[in-house]
């Protein structure tokens, strides 16, 4: 029987000190293998892609990824190494790219479950329990718990985080080629003054997020507007969203349908 209140087998407790794979060595002990995390990037950029990863690590010294941590703590080069090694070791993992213009249509975090659910589902390897960075995410297929700071603190989230991340860093330097008024290679698509400035001298391309406040600030239209029709107004002066966009920092792609 599960604890009402962490989600784990009732009577089991993860000591602060167990380290990165303490939540996997808690879950095996009570038959819960292989576990996923899932972990994303881009949620607080204002232009490209959410991307959003799942991957499972396997028992023992093998899962032991060198370097693993969240990725927002790794220097880009780190990340890299990380990121070869989380493909090479990985038991399973699967990344999902959602379009920006998927992110206009349906919502932020609407795109946010709904890929983190077809991530996790298109692990070759099925989970017996997932582990999700930050919020909860009804509908896995498998018994789930959302972990404040997960990416920090368990090994399968910090890797799905790499994952995430560096394919995201990817796409925006390449859509930094192909659009280099906005320096995307530099901000990755975060809203920054820079990138704002470009916005203003600019306007947007099609690789921005056009619900979002400053986007549509760019084009002149109207956000009250855009507030009534529920699109997901991410204002930079909103306290909620700038603690959102503090977040800055060959997988096997899928398509976000």
């Amino acid at each position: 029987m599960s604890d009402p209140l962490t989600g784990l087998p009732r009577g089991q407790a993860i000591r602060r000190d167990a380290g990165l794979w303490g939540y996997e060595r808690a879950l095996a002990r009570h038959g819960l293998t292989p576990v996923a995390g899932a972990d994303e990037a881009g949620r607080g950029a204002c232009a490209g892609p959410l991307v959003v990863a799942a991957c499972v690590l396997p028992e023992g010294k093998r899962g032991q990824v060198p370097e693993l941590a969240d990725s927002k703590l790794l220097t880009p080069l780190a990340r890299e190494r990380v990121y070869a090694q989380v493909v090479k070791r990985a038991a399973a993992y699967r990344v999902v790219v959602v379009p920006p213009q998927e992110v206009d249509r349906i919502g932020l975090h609407v795109a946010n479950v709904m890929a983190m659910r077809q991530a996790v589902a298109g692990l070759e390897l099925r989970p017996a329990y997932v582990l999700t960075d930050g919020f909860p995410v009804p509908g896995m297929c498998a018994p789930s718990l959302a972990i404040w700071k997960g990416d920090a603190v368990a090994a399968c989230v910090a890797a799905a985080s790499v994952l995430a991340k560096v394919t995201r860093d990817r796409i925006m330097t390449e859509l930094g080629e192909r659009y280099p008024a906005y320096d995307f290679a530099s901000h990755k698509g975060y809203v920054t003054p820079e990138h704002n400035a470009a916005l203003r001298a600019h306007g947007p391309c099609p690789e921005h997020r056009f619900s979002y406040v400053n986007v549509a600030r760019a084009l002149g239209r109207d956000t009250v507007q855009l507030h009534r029709l529920g699109d997901p107004i991410c204002d930079e002066d909103n306290d909620d969203v700038r603690d959102l966009l503090s977040d800055r920092a060959p997988a096997e792609l899928a398509s976000f349908a």
